[in-house]
């Protein structure tokens, strides 16, 4: 599907196409590329169908049409939808079907999109390369022996291999931003509080947001203020998430660049694609000035004290009593035995490991020493690159440090698979936007290389008027 959501929901509306004829041509192409990518747990085949006959029938009658009438959507599997099994990836949501849609899939649908499937993901979003899915791994369009990123594995697939437009996303620590890089798309973590949580199944509360996937920078723009706006249903939604102030830029933008990340722990070809883009603002007219960020290795750990202890509080409500997946019940049991075992078949080991991480940080006499500290770490963090970003428009620097690797290459090295997030962490502590941009492909493997830009609080537009000035765009991998 080489066409862009604007221009699907232009020609929906002038009746120059069917909705009908798009959702099945998505459709059509999701079940030919769904053997080589696993990119999607449920397809929707049949609520895809009902959804687009519906819009065609309100554009006989005259009827005005969304922003987003008839185009093709895929959502991650941790966003609730009505009647729909939600699975988070994991076993121990099996057949679970909730009975309401999350506010971001009810924007959805009111802007008049068509959701086509629920996207496969790492494991209740923790992971780095969408290979912690209990239901399999998700391959990258670009090459399929090589990890798509994670977690919004699925989503960041399907729009790369042309199957839909836009899809969405959670971002907890990259989860948007690094699979968007690695396939080789636009991909959105908004600022905290601008789109409503509820819905979304948490993993990290204070850090979990949704975003989205798009091909072209209008196309993001259009999905994210069809999603954005304050939900009176999450207490994190801020009252200011209804307002999109115009990108405040000059000819010349001031762009923060920290020189030493990309001088140093960058792959050969993201720091070829890095210095290229460098160039590319020059001639744009931006003024590129140091900056300087909180230390990496500070962020990441901090980053995996706190939403390690809060996935440890969020998950202790899966015990196989009140929905999901249950072990079998034997003579003679106690109720803690049964928690242990449904834990035990249920979640998988990346999510173990994290619960137990989470679990000991928050114990009795090492809250202060981990927990407490992570905070009082996260606040500096923040204040640093609020206070960088009060001096520049934006600043850039690589989403990844490298580009995507081999299916299995990282699986049995857990802290090499979490430096994969080494630069998109800082912003998800700090509540700030951000958004992963295609900057090319390397010269030495041809996979994408995203780079990525933050703003201000709230400054969404910003950033995807930069990214559309330097003259990002997506380009499409070769599948049969």
């Amino acid at each position: 599907m080489n066409e862009s959501a604007a221009g699907i929901a232009a020609a929906v509306r002038a009746g120059e196409v069917r909705a009908a004829d798009v959702t099945e041509a998505a459709l059509a192409r999701l079940a030919a590329l769904e053997p080589k990518l696993h990119a999607f747990l449920h397809p929707m085949p049949e609520e895809a169908h009902r959804a687009a006959a519906a819009l065609d029938e309100r554009r006989k009658r005259g009827e005005e049409l969304g922003p987003l009438a008839g185009v093709p959507v895929a959502l991650k599997d941790n966003l609730c939808t009505r009647g729909v099994p939600t699975t988070c990836g994991s076993r121990i949501l099996e057949g679970f079907v909730p009975a309401y849609d999350a506010t971001a899939v009810e924007r959805l649908q009111t802007a008049g999109a068509v959701i086509v499937g629920k996207a496969n993901m790492d494991e209740f979003a923790m992971g780095s390369s969408g290979e912690n899915s209990a239901f399999g791994a998700t391959h990258n369009p670009w090459d399929l022996e090589c990890v798509p990123g994670g977690s919004s594995s699925g989503s960041a697939a399907a729009v790369a291999a042309g199957i839909v437009p836009l899809a969405l996303g959670s971002d907890t620590g990259g989860s948007v931003r690094q699979p968007g890089a690695l396939c080789g798309v636009f991909a959105m973590k908004p600022t905290y509080g601008r789109v409503s949580r509820y819905g979304l199944v948490a993993f990290a509360s204070s850090l979990d947001q949704i975003g989205p996937f798009a091909r072209t920078p209008d196309d993001l723009a259009l999905c994210l203020q069809a999603i954005a706006g304050h939900d009176a249903r999450d207490s994190t939604s801020d009252p200011a998430a209804d307002r999109f102030p115009a990108p405040a830029l000059g000819s010349t933008p001031r762009i923060g660049v920290p020189f030493d990340l990309i001088d140093a722990g960058l792959d050969p070809d993201t720091r070829a694609i890095a210095e290229r883009t460098l160039d590319r603002f020059q001639t744009m007219g931006a003024e590129l000035v140091p900056a300087t960020l909180p230390r990496p290795e500070h962020a990441l750990a901090a980053y995996y004290l706190v939403a390690n202890a809060e996935a440890s509080a969020n998950l202790a409500r899966y015990d196989g009593v009140r929905y999901g997946r249950a072990a079998a019940r034997t003579s003679g049991e106690t109720l803690e035995h049964f928690y242990a075992a449904t834990r035990s078949a249920g979640f998988g080991r990346e999510v173990k490991r994290r619960i137990m991480l989470g679990t000991y940080a928050l114990s009795a006499g090492y809250y202060d020493a981990y927990y407490l500290q992570a905070q009082k770490a996260r606040t500096a963090i923040r204040a640093e690159l609020v206070g960088q970003l009060e001096q520049v428009d934006a600043i850039l620097l690589p989403t990844s440090p490298t580009v995507a690797f081999k299916l299995g290459e990282r699986t049995t090295d857990p802290l090499a698979m979490y430096l994969s997030d080494l630069f998109t962490i800082p912003v998800n502590l700090a509540g700030l936007p951000a958004l992963s941009f295609p900057a090319g492909r390397g010269p030495k493997t041809g996979l994408p290389v995203g780079m990525q830009l933050i703003g201000r609080p709230w400054a969404e537009m910003t950033l995807i008027e930069l990214s559309r000035r330097a003259g990002a765009e997506a380009e499409w991998p070769v599948l049969a």
